[in-house]
Parts: structure tokens; sequence; C-alpha cells
């Protein structure tokens, strides 16, 4: 694989000078940008892969919904719909995308759709529903959009300084689009992050002029869904673990840590599971041969297996600061009043 990606470093070349000739004509007004009256927050990576934009999403919706008339705006990826779509009641993760539909089942306060035409979308949402703040989840190549505050997320052992355009690398465009941002998040950072390390990445980070912060996922406490289990207490089951996003690897890890006995189909980002694969899920729950056992998978995948499969608990996930939240908070709040 890395050989392929090596002989792909021509393609790489050619692909940077595409994307930022796109983005100088972005940047000298060759290419229109449209700006609104209302806080626009994009929230994106240079890189293709998970770098918690979900979870950051969500931290978002928690500390502005209260104070502000809060809206979410996605493409909602692989949706089978077209168009603008405000969330409702009655739609699935194949109507709206995984993510969006997480959005709206969890937070009953807010307005979210999709359009993959954020313009559209935005000045949509604006008419018709009057928000005070919109949040654009993964938007940070969307160059047709003017935002009012840029969140750019980095993961903490896949800093986007050490990697390298597609298809060599996994950036969508070159580090230099760092320059966009008002705030850098360094991702899924262990809980115990020296300062040295700290330090260290906020050097490769300096020449983009930034506010640095550090972040890391925790998991909840106890699974929900069909279950609702303490996760100390998930040692004593036999666990089928599901999986449909860019890296599992961390939550494998948090369950190994945690000594549970599981057996992990994994599957693509955001996949869209046939029939066939449903079957294979029940038999292989089936052939556990424990009293007690359980399904389990992420929250993001969980809207898109809930009612195809029964017994179905999924184990929720929160961004939090480890320094700087206070700061990044006010940081975002004075910006929108």
């Amino acid at each position: 694989m890395k050989f392929l990606r090596f002989l792909l470093f021509p393609f790489a070349i050619i692909y940077d000078v595409v994307t930022s000739i796109r983005n100088f004509f972005f940047e000298v007004g060759f290419f229109k940008q449209t700006s609104f009256k209302i806080p626009i927050i994009v929230v994106g990576n240079l890189s293709v892969g998970g770098t918690g934009k979900t979870p950051q999403i969500e931290y978002l919706i928690r500390l502005l919904k209260d104070g502000f008339k809060t809206a979410v705006l996605s493409r909602g990826y692989k949706r089978k719909t077209e168009g603008f779509v405000l969330l409702n009641s009655t739609h699935s993760a194949e109507d709206v995308g995984d993510e969006p539909l997480q959005y709206y089942k969890k937070f009953n306060t807010i307005d979210v759709a999709v359009d993959a035409n954020r313009v559209a979308g935005i000045t949509k949402l604006i008419t018709d529903n009057a928000p005070e703040v919109i949040l654009l989840d993964d938007a940070y190549q969307h160059r047709k959009v003017k935002g009012s505050f840029y969140i750019l997320l980095t993961k903490y052992d896949d800093l986007f300084t050490d990697d390298f355009l597609l298809p060599t690398g996994n950036l969508r465009e070159s580090s230099s689009g760092a320059k966009r941002a008002d705030v850098i998040l360094v991702t899924k950072c262990p809980v115990n992050l020296t300062e040295s390390s700290k330090n260290s990445i906020k050097q490769k980070l300096k020449k983009f002029h930034k506010k640095v912060f550090f972040t890391t996922i925790s998991y909840d406490d106890q699974t929900a869904g069909s279950e609702s289990i303490l996760v100390n207490d998930l040692k004593d089951y036999d666990v089928l673990l599901i999986t449909g996003i860019a890296n599992p690897t961390p939550l494998l890890s948090f369950l190994t840590e945690k000594n549970v006995n599981f057996k992990h189909l994994k599957f693509p980002d955001h996949h869209h599971f046939t029939d066939n694969e449903i079957e294979i899920i029940k038999k292989e729950y089936t052939n556990l041969k424990s009293s007690k056992k359980l399904i389990l998978t992420t929250e993001k995948d969980y809207v898109r297996l809930e009612n195809r499969v029964e017994a179905l608990s999924f184990l929720g996930i929160q961004t939090s600061f480890l320094e700087g939240q206070e700061v990044f908070n006010s940081i975002l709040k004075n910006h929108i009043q």
C-alpha cells in the first residue's frame, strides 16, 4: 500500500496544483464566496478520515443551544435523497445520512438539515427557520460559503503537518489551508498528554499563528439502546462489536483495556448494510454461546442499524478539552454575540 502511494506521487503534485489554484481564485475573488448576516461556524479538517468532527459538532451544540437558536447543516453523506431536507421524525439514515440523524435524535431544540449546496441550504434555513447561528459540518473545503468562524481539527497521532496530499497522503488540500482557521483543535489526544508533547505539537503548528487547543475522546460510562450496561461490567459479556466508522482503533483499544471479550465485524465508514450483512450479524450473534451476550456498536452506526437488528446497544462518546475549555467557549460565544 505504501509503495502504491509512492508511485502515485506525481498525481499528488497535480492535485496540489489544482487545489491551490482553486483556493487562490477564491481568495482573490475570482470565484464567488457568499457571506451571511448570522454567524456561520465551519467545522472540518484538511485530511480524510476520522478526526472527531461528529463529537465536536455535538460539543458545540451543547455549548450553544440554550443561549442561541442553533441549526446544523450537513451535506448528508451517502444519503439517497437530493436537495434540501429538514430532518423530522420520519427520516432514516438512508434519507439524510447517519450523522445528521444522530444530531436530530439527540437534540430536540435545534434544527438539522442536509443540502450538498451549502449556500442554498443556509439560505433556506435562514428564510424558514430563522436560526441565530448555523454549524456547518465537514465544510472546511466548501469555499463557496464564507464562514464567519473556522474550527480546524487535526488528529493527535496524524497531524496535517506530517501528512501529504492525496493520493500519496490523506490531505484534501495543502497544509497552507490551515491559515483560514480561527482556531486549531488537536483531537483524540491521550488523557495524560504531557506538556512536552503539547509544546512539540504547538511548535509544529506555530507558523500558522492560530490558537491551539487539545481535546480527547471520552466514552460513556454505560451502554445505551436495547441494553443499559455499565462499561465496567461488559467484561462479563460476550460482545459482538459492529463498526462502520473511519477509525475504530480507539474503541477497540478502550474495550481491550476494559478486558472485554469481543468479536469485531468491521465495515467501511458510513456503510449502508445489505440484507445479507444483517443476516451475517444475526448469525454471528446467535453463535455466541454465552448466556450473557450483546451486540455493541458506535452511536453513528446505531442510527443505521437500530431498526434492522434487535438487541442492539451502542457506546456513546463525547469530546472534552484537556485544558483551555473556558477560553475556547468564551472565544466562540464572543464571536457569536
